[in-house]
């Protein structure tokens, strides 16, 4: 079996990357970070799995309520999730089994549900913050190199523009 590559972003990207191809830039630069993000993704599956026991998507839900101490009606997270309402159902059903999120009534609108963390999703999510960090940034040095930083200063010209000015007066 050939050792593990260490660096994948500093190999040549995939074809549609190239220049010379029928996508434009901005769609050959989203293909590159789509792809470098998808690898981050994947490293991120098992480190969720092993630390709070749920699937990457339940976790997705997770970290969307950790921002809203008030919690979130399921529109709402559908939305921000890009996810079919019948899906997310059956995923905060499984979290509401293992005690990690709770459901109620939204007052006024018989058919609106608010879902917010529990107290042992909470301390979960803080026992297991540290070391799901240090995996996101791991991923991101493996997978992001030169070619994905360029693609994402070609389709956000503003931003770089905004970190360069901030940069030079400070």
């Amino acid at each position: 079996m050939a050792d593990p590559v260490e660096h994948p972003a500093d190999q040549p990207g995939c074809p549609s990357s190239q220049d010379g191809g029928l996508l434009p830039p901005e769609l050959r630069a989203w293909m590159l970070l789509l792809a470098a993000t998808g690898a981050v993704e994947q490293e991120l599956r098992s480190v969720v799995k092993g630390n709070l026991d749920v699937s990457h998507d339940e976790f997705l839900v997770l970290c969307l309520l950790a921002e809203q101490p008030e919690g979130l009606r399921m529109t709402r997270i559908a939305e921000l999730l890009g996810r079919p309402k019948t899906r997310l159902t059956y995923q905060i059903a499984c979290l509401q089994h293992a005690g990690l999120v709770t459901r109620k009534s939204v007052c006024g609108d018989k058919r609106g549900v608010e879902v917010a963390l529990t107290e042992k999703a909470r301390r979960l999510l803080t026992e297991a913050s540290e070391t799901l960090s240090e995996t996101v940034k791991q991923a991101l040095t493996q997978f992001v190199g030169p070619a994905q930083r360029e693609a994402m200063c070609a389709l956000l010209p503003d931003l770089v523009a905004d970190t360069q000015d901030s940069s030079a007066t400070a």
